[in-house]
């Protein structure tokens, strides 16, 4: 028994081994707390903790180095420099690591939100800037939000003269949810119907899956581990089902028989933007896809942040 438990740790401590190997000696790091071997940092850590953070700028100063298992890592814990990383270095510092649950998501970084700052980030960033987030464009939504928000004092209207309970946070939720739906893709959802279910459960487990732990981003020699603990097929359960739900909407949104409608939503814009080829990129359903997955995850996150 012992000499199994040998076997299947010596090629993890090998792998170690070579991965410190490859860290240049030359470059100057911040200082450092000790970490653990293979963990590194990882122990230390944790970002829904403030006060651990604050700790560790205390001992080490404004900018620490870090290693989360085997990914370097700069932690920033003051305002100049902050300001330093996020101004003054912001074309060094701006893209964001290659997660494997945010890759896999945003259809391996074809999205605003995620891709590598680049010539197709750049044109991507028009793409949306131009057409869909223009004062014109917000304006011809503002009905949209009138009458969302006329239902929902309807709503309240009723409860009170029923003398019912009123959660306010709900019906906010509620409204966001419902105005994100019509001016992403042209539909609002009944608040009990299977559809919306089947949305915002995706919704829920896309948002999870954004947050989790994988090993292969922090241990890549270990990153089976991620299939016996069912990550892998929870993430490409998740993605085959939001990708089937996205190209649903742009079917429907492509079908000629569909009526008219006379508001434009995000799809129309998109398949318009496609068929004009304006741009550098030809916009092909992925990205469409990819535009569409961060347009809604960033609206429900920031939604999950003001009422929770």
């Amino acid at each position: 028994m012992e000499l199994l438990i040998i076997l299947l740790l010596l090629p993890i401590f090998l792998l170690f081994l070579l991965q410190r190997k490859k860290t240049p000696k030359s470059i100057r790091l911040p200082p450092a707390p000790r970490g653990l071997p293979l963990l590194g940092n990882l122990h230390q850590f944790d970002g829904s903790n403030p006060k651990k953070v604050w700790k560790l700028s205390q001992k080490y100063g404004p900018l620490i180095s870090l290693r989360l298992g085997s990914v370097p890592t700069i932690l920033v814990s003051s305002a100049k420099m902050a300001k330093e990383v996020m101004k003054t270095q912001d074309l060094v510092c701006c893209s964001r690591p290659a997660l494997l649950g945010q890759q896999t998501l945003s259809y391996n970084g074809l999205d605003i939100a995620f891709a590598t700052y680049n010539d197709y980030w750049r044109e991507i960033r028009k793409i949306c800037v131009v057409h869909l987030l223009n004062s014109n464009r917000v304006q011809q939504f503002r009905p949209i939000r009138e009458d969302e928000v006329s239902r929902m004092t309807e709503k309240i209207s009723k409860a009170i003269v029923a003398s019912r309970p009123i959660n306010l946070s709900e019906h906010m939720m509620s409204l966001t949810s419902t105005f994100t739906c019509r001016v992403g893709f042209g539909k609002r959802y009944e608040e009990e119907g299977i559809e919306r279910s089947r949305f915002h459960a995706l919704l829920k487990e896309t948002q999870a899956l954004f947050v989790s732990f994988f090993f292969t981003d922090y241990f890549p020699f270990i990153g089976w581990v991620d299939k016996l603990t069912g990550m892998i097929r929870r993430l490409d359960n998740n993605f085959k089902e939001f990708d089937k739900f996205y190209q649903e909407l742009i079917e429907e949104h492509l079908d000629p028989n569909k009526p008219k409608n006379v508001q434009k939503d995000i799809i129309d814009v998109l398949l318009q933007v496609r068929k004009e080829r304006g741009f550098k990129i030809d916009l092909t359903s992925d990205h469409i896809k990819a535009v569409l997955m961060v347009f809604l995850f960033l609206v429900h996150k920031a939604k999950f942040l003001n009422f929770n």
